[in-house]
């Protein structure tokens, strides 16, 4: 499906399905003067047409727009290094949904065939012993992401095998809730070789079992492992239904729930 494109002065528009449109980037002018006078009749024409939220995006090679915008009561939505995003509502009940109101985090247990978990140690934390992981990346796969932070905090390489467990945490970094993504993972390298040693002082192989009985290991991590030890995890699947969709993605569900007809 072609989104709608209009054309409302110098700027092109797309309507989307709930009543608001957004400027096409790349029709938006550098001068202030040509941009306040388009911004103006765009605002006239929208509110005549009824439409509900203006959406703007400002590059940082055109912030010097963006006082402009403020003045006809655009706000602040979302920002990334390069760019701002703006919103402006025309009906006073106008809903703006949230755009990046999570960070994502994933930690990964990982045990060998000897009944060893892989822990690590960070420089500035308190807890002791923990299991590797660390931030999910934009658009990172869960899956990518576990592997990646492992490798980089013990220089073990892992695959993949299941998520056993998600944590909510409020408020977190940059004030946002988190999502902390508990995974199992195989080893397929065993040797200990820290690629980032600016956050991480030791990484190393432990007896599951005894690490599971230090008293100085904090409760949530042994009850991670003890899940993780449950092999009832949510695993990787693939939908015949997402085929031909343009996007990665992933699913995860029981293993006993999901039947053979259902994937791909």
């Amino acid at each position: 499906m072609v989104d709608y494109i209009e054309k409302i002065g110098c700027f092109e528009v797309v309507l989307d399905p709930y009543n608001g449109i957004t400027v096409s980037k790349d029709t938006v002018p550098f001068d202030i003067t040509e941009f306040e006078k388009n911004l103006i009749n765009l605002i006239s024409v929208l509110k005549n047409k009824k439409r509900r939220l203006i959406w703007i995006t400002i590059d940082i090679n055109k912030s010097h727009l963006i006082p402009i915008a403020v003045k006809h009561n655009f706000e602040f939505h979302t920002c990334e290094k390069d760019y701002v995003f703006m919103v402006k509502r025309l009906v006073d009940d106008a809903i703006i949904p949230t755009a990046v109101n999570h960070t994502l985090g994933v930690g990964v247990v990982v045990i060998n065939d000897d009944n060893e978990i892989l822990v690590i140690k960070e420089r500035v934390s308190r807890l002791g012993y923990k299991l590797p992981g660390g931030h999910i990346d934009n658009g990172e796969l869960i899956s990518n992401a576990a592997a990646r932070e492992t490798f980089e905090e013990t220089g073990v390489k892992v695959e993949f095998d299941s998520i056993i467990s998600i944590g909510h945490f409020y408020p977190h970094q940059f004030d946002q809730s988190n999502l902390y993504v508990l995974c199992s993972a195989k080893p397929l390298s065993y040797e200990i070789n820290i690629k980032d040693i600016a956050e991480i002082e030791d990484a190393k192989w432990v007896n599951v079992f005894e690490f599971l009985e230090d008293e100085t290991v904090f409760e949530y991590n042994k009850v991670i492992i003890n899940a993780a030890l449950s092999k009832k995890g949510f695993y990787s699947q693939k939908l015949e239904a997402f085929k031909n969709i343009k996007k990665d993605y992933e699913l995860f569900f029981p293993k006993l729930n999901v039947t053979n007809e259902n994937l791909a």
